[in-house]
């Protein structure tokens, strides 16, 4: 067992209700960003662990002038949980899993994956697009929290939100792409759908439900922007038959050995929170 002081490890499992107003706007948006979710403390403990094995694991070595658009926006890593003990712990805290049940409407919630983004300084744009057209899940009842590890200043890429947007069927077959980002862009912007983007200042959390359409703006800063995700789903969340070839590898990757119509509940699957 890793040895860490008690005060982060303890903040993780310690409950941070939700007032009415945070489920309310969670509903109503598809979205909500959280203010001081978590301390200075357990970021630098646990966030100093996620970006240096993001680094050590990452296969991608190109610079980025010689890569893709989706290159470009971020190195990422899946499944960290399963290389270090300190970041199981923080994946598998009760404070994030427990806000991740009461938005979700669900009495629990499992581990889909887990996945690190490290924007390098000069990394491009994220195109707009929505997590679960890669999520073999029979539900929308799956949501992303998205963790700075660092304050994110304007320059740096937050993530954006279309207000909204997971009631817009336009654009859920579509993956991260230029594509994505034109047309995706141009049909929520014509229908009216805010785009709400700001700084996160460290400890914030911001959720979304997977079919909530969000970008992020590139990383014009000289320092890299890094950010832990962590995917809950329903506890009774079953797998669905893959709808693309992505879908066909999430499956194999998240939930294997799991059948089609059966629950989602792999050994990489862990309840992470029962009310």
């Amino acid at each position: 067992m890793v040895q860490t002081g008690d005060a982060a490890p303890r903040e993780l499992d310690t409950a941070c209700a939700l007032g009415e107003r945070s489920l309310a706007a969670f509903r109503e948006q598809g979205f909500v960003r959280l203010g001081q979710v978590l301390s200075p403390e357990t970021l630098a403990l646990y966030g100093a662990e996620i970006s240096r094995l993001t680094l050590q694991l990452t296969h991608e070595t190109r610079p980025l002038a010689e890569r893709g658009t989706y290159a470009q926006a971020f190195l990422q890593v899946t499944n960290l949980w399963r290389q270090s003990e300190l970041v199981r712990q923080f994946v598998f805290g009760k404070r994030l899993a427990r806000m991740a049940a009461e938005l979700l409407g669900t009495s629990a919630v499992r581990l889909f994956h887990d996945q690190s983004l490290y924007k390098e300084p000069g990394g491009g744009i994220t195109p707009a697009h929505a997590d679960q057209f890669y999520w073999p899940l029979a539900s929308d009842r799956v949501v992303t929290a998205w963790i700075p590890l660092q304050d994110v200043t304007e320059e740096m890429g937050p993530l954006g939100f279309y207000a909204g947007s997971h009631r817009c069927d336009f654009g859920r077959d579509l993956r991260i792409s230029d594509e994505s980002e034109r047309e995706i862009r141009a049909h929520l912007e014509a229908q009216g759908y805010p785009f709400v983007v700001e700084p996160f200042a460290a400890g914030d959390v911001s959720f979304h439900l997977g079919w909530t359409f969000h970008r992020a703006l590139a990383n014009r800063s000289a320092a890299p922007r890094s950010v832990m995700t962590v995917i809950y789903m329903d506890a009774e969340m079953r797998l669905a038959r893959p709808a693309n070839e992505f879908q066909e590898l999430d499956a194999r990757t998240w939930c294997p050995g799991v059948e089609i119509g059966d629950p989602a509940a792999s050994a990489l699957n862990p309840v992470l929170y029962a009310g």
